[in-house]
């Protein structure tokens, strides 16, 4: 009998991996045809795979804009939703996400100070993403400080330490914003909405190559995660160092909310909605919980950024527009399913 069980749970953990992945891949492709100009899925295979001219538009267009804002989605898209259903089970509490505890702000006012100040223009393009990630890791060290006492974690202390440092760099943000000039004031507010259009396709590589690595290093926290569910004082009979736990993931989950924050800007409701929909789908299990929380989040801004670059073409919405919209509707939506339940 318990073998049967077994079998049937690894049955399903395959079949909903395999068809989130296929997802995926069907997201990839839509999204390299779709656009400004429409390019045909055989011709846009067939100029990654080396044919056609290599000087021609579409060939450009192809390789050098649309597959690495692609990459940059995957990464973007499938990391917020990891660190969401991470720090969920971490708190156990399903409306925490990501930015909840401020990494999104540390990150957004550290690139509103470089814009008031005009760095960016002298010293480069690169400035922007560095100091969204310094801002984020600066946010990071701040809650981590008051919300330790004796190098113990109170996981409810860290969450109201990021909530209210959260407001502190909303109102630096007003600030800034109110002494900005116009034109600095458009680029703080564009950069907010987030966007995946990031020129610098090294930093696009480094985001994707982070990402996969915290997947990896994620999926060995399957069993305490698992375990937290029940609360950490059963996790401890259950042999889990829930304090070491809860250190690594808080860190691994934040470190990537503002490396995206960073790259992407902000972008909401991803890490909220995305691992709701999965333990919809495949219940609360970790062992496809992480997994198909990255797939399907990398899916759904892959999807969301289709839409952002279509609807009112040839002009682009930002994709926090569109992730805002959908994912708003769709949360009211769920949480209108389980009060009638």
């Amino acid at each position: 009998m318990t073998n049967r069980v077994t079998m049937n749970k690894k049955t399903t953990y395959f079949l909903a991996i395999t068809g989130l992945l296929l997802l995926l891949i069907a997201a990839v492709l839509f999204s390299l045809s779709v656009g400004e100009m429409h390019i045909g899925l055989g011709d846009a295979l067939r100029l990654l795979a080396g044919g056609g001219n290599s000087d021609s538009l579409e060939y450009m267009l192809v390789t050098q804009v649309r597959l690495p804002r692609i990459m940059l989605g995957m990464a973007v898209g499938g990391a917020l939703s990891l660190a969401g259903a991470m720090l969920q089970g971490v708190y156990r509490n399903p409306l925490v996400e990501p930015f909840t505890l401020g990494i999104s702000g540390g990150a957004s006012l550290g690139v509103a100070a470089v814009i008031v100040l005009g760095w960016q223009a002298s010293l480069g393009g690169l400035l922007l993403p560095l100091a969204g990630f310094a801002g984020a890791l600066a946010v990071l060290a701040l809650v981590w400080f008051f919300g330790t006492r004796k190098r113990q974690v109170n996981i409810q202390h860290i969450l109201l330490v990021g909530v209210m440092v959260s407001f502190i760099c909303s109102s630096g943000m007003m600030f800034l914003m109110s002494i900005a000039s116009s034109e600095s004031l458009h680029g703080i507010v564009f950069w907010t909405m987030g966007s995946l259009d990031e020129p610098n396709t090294a930093l696009v590589w480094i985001t994707v190559g982070a990402t996969i690595a915290v997947l990896a290093l994620s999926l060995l926290f399957v069993n305490p995660l698992n375990a937290l569910r029940l609360g950490e004082e059963r996790a401890l009979h259950l042999g889990v160092n829930t304090q070491l736990a809860v250190k690594l993931l808080f860190v691994l989950a934040s470190v990537l909310t503002g490396l995206c924050v960073a790259v992407a800007g902000v972008i909401g409701f991803v890490g909220l909605i995305v691992p709701h929909l999965v333990r919809l789908m495949f219940g609360n299990d970790y062992r496809i919980l992480l997994a198909g929380s990255f797939l399907l989040g990398a899916s759904f801004l892959l999807l969301s950024d289709v839409a952002a670059r279509s609807i009112i073409a040839p002009n682009e919405l930002p994709i926090g527009v569109i992730t805002g919209l959908v994912g708003g509707v769709v949360f009211i939506f769920l949480m209108s399913r389980k009060i009638a339940r």
